[in-house]
């Protein structure tokens, strides 16, 4: 009977510990025999492991290694995770999770997190009640309709979630047995997908109009019926329901998208970089976006909160700040075809389909990429940036890298090294002016999982705008003199977990001001959220 119980302790990765079972627990559980007896510590296991995944012969290929590692021993997996964050948070997630989601089919192994499909409508709150764990704090769901800049993806977008929630617990501490992925398989409108006998999903067309809403409230309405007080992080969901979905359920739920408001804090964070850089305020930036989607009005957005912090009118602030799309710049004269997300933004100007000469007559201080089109930013659009700046500020935000708008190597050659640049994708470092700068990522992972430990240290009810500007605020005072004198825009991620701290700290005091939090508001914020911070280290087995 002991040693039935000890195979199932090895086989459970929440409790497995591998070599580093102690003698004494090794005989308590009848695990004797099942293991070497050598007794091992975890830092000699992240060695081991480190090892195995450097012998990998591909990131794709280290991108499964690791996924079976944290179906093995979770806390080995997130000791490895946070033992070296700058070289494995983009091999479990951006760039390597977007080559991992188009061949997921292929390469599955065994299923993490649930699968929610159209089939089981009306059953949703009794399947999601087969989840073993009861206390469930975060939910990240995606469609799989807009996977990174890959498109439809249907089912095989659940690699996003995954990832997403391993770096909550990695990059911030939000301790991952509180967590859920979620994939909506509502259908795919992808053929190949529909044509691959490999592909796990359903082999139909996408749910459409009030058929798909009412799934989706289904979803919503069984998430509060299981678990109540949990928060769901809606996750590359497409143009046409991210920003209906966060409308809906804002102020119902405690919810956000992360592709709108996490991206708008990054993407604020850095701009408020570059201005400390510069020594400038962000009320004097003007800013033109290449991409209307919902991450480039929820970043637009959040830059004009800014701007409206620093003393201008809401008029005014949306004077600085241009979107431009594949229909041109966004005007009056457009207001017939344009989302009613994107209204807000359309400018009293005459048409324009030219973005260099749109940057010229605006006087463009920053351009932002959101368009997903590689290349976009041609040699023109960055030479026009640096002739009417000192410091142009370009920032390539789409991802994966073949998607990104310019190269980090293309902006400095095209600005005679003197451009403030951060992009959505990771470039390798590089000689600029006779010194090594390694081009700043303006990754999401600086701001939601930090979110998400103050939400979950809080108890949080509800997500605004205002927690998403605190922490874009708070990200860019990480940054040190020296950093900033390095050219960065965002913090090395190896200092990751004491960034998330600090962020996670200001966004609970946010919290308690804004009266949201269920939990009472404590004397010392920074000792509150270090106490419900998950590290990766192994305790006794019962």
């Amino acid at each position: 009977m002991s040693s039935n119980r000890g195979f199932e302790v090895l086989h459970d990765p929440t409790r497995n510990k591998g070599t580093a079972f102690s003698l004494e627990e090794r005989d308590r559980l009848g695990i004797e025999g099942l293991l070497p007896p050598v007794v091992e510590t975890l830092d000699l296991q992240v060695q081991r492991a480190a090892a195995q995944c450097d012998a990998c012969a591909s990131d794709l290929a280290r991108y499964i290694f690791l996924s079976q590692l944290q179906d093995t021993d979770e806390v080995l997996f997130y000791a490895l995770l946070v033992a070296d964050p700058n070289k494995y948070m983009p091999l479990v997630y951006t760039p390597t999770v977007g080559d991992a989601c188009e061949e997921f089919g292929h390469i599955f192994r065994h299923a993490m997190g649930m699968f929610l499909p159209s089939t089981l409508r009306g059953r949703l709150a009794e399947t999601l009640r087969n989840w073993p764990e009861a206390d469930i704090r975060f939910i990240v769901v995606t469609d799989g309709s807009r996977i990174l800049g890959l498109g439809d993806l249907g089912a095989n977008g659940m690699g996003i979630p995954v990832g997403k929630l391993a770096l909550y617990a990695a990059a911030a501490g939000v301790p991952p047995q509180y967590t859920l992925p979620i994939a909506l398989d509502v259908g795919t409108n992808n053929e190949a997908l529909l044509a691959d006998p490999l592909y796990p999903g359903l082999k139909q067309k996408r749910l459409t109009g009030d058929d798909y809403f009412s799934f989706l409230e289904e979803f919503v309405s069984a998430v509060e019926e299981v678990y109540p007080g949990c928060c769901i992080q809606f996750e590359d969901f497409n143009i046409q329901h991210a920003v209906p979905l966060l409308e809906t359920y804002r102020d119902r739920l405690c919810c956000f998208n992360d592709d709108i408001q996490g991206t708008a804090g990054v993407g604020t964070a850095g701009l408020l970089a570059a201005c400390r850089m510069k020594q400038e305020k962000m009320a004097e930036q003007k800013v033109l976006f290449l991409g209307a989607g919902s991450a480039g009005t929820g970043i637009a957005e959040l830059i004009v909160m800014a701007m409206v912090e620093d003393g201008l009118t809401e008029a005014e602030a949306k004077e600085r700040v241009w979107l431009f799309d594949k229909g041109g710049l966004l005007t009056k004269d457009r207001l017939d075809s344009l989302l009613d997300f994107q209204k807000p933004f359309a400018v009293d100007r005459p048409p324009s389909s030219d973005f260099e000469q749109t940057i010229r007559d605006f006087g463009a201080t920053a351009i932002i990429g959101v368009s997903t089109v590689g290349g976009a930013f041609t040699e023109g659009v960055l030479r026009s940036m640096a002739e009417l700046n000192e410091q142009p500020i370009i920032f390539p935000y789409s991802n994966p890298t073949s998607h990104s708008e310019c190269t980090a190597a293309e902006a400095y050659a095209a600005t005679d090294g003197r451009c403030l640049f951060a992009s959505g994708s990771p470039f390798p470092p590089l000689e600029v002016g006779g010194r090594t700068i390694e081009p700043s990522q303006g990754n999401n992972v600086y701001i939601f999982p930090a979110l998400g430990l103050a939400l979950y240290a809080t108890r949080a009810t509800r997500v605004t705008e205002e927690m998403f500007l605190v922490a874009g605020r708070a990200l860019a005072d990480q940054l040190t003199d020296e950093e900033l004198a390095g050219g960065l825009l965002y913090t090395p991620r190896g200092r990751i977990r004491q960034v998330s701290a600090a962020i996670a700290a200001q966004v609970a005091e946010k919290i308690f001001d804004l009266g949201l939090a269920g939990e009472e508001r404590p004397d010392d914020i920074e000792a509150f959220i270090a106490e419900r911070t998950y590290q990766p280290v192994y305790g006794e087995v019962a």
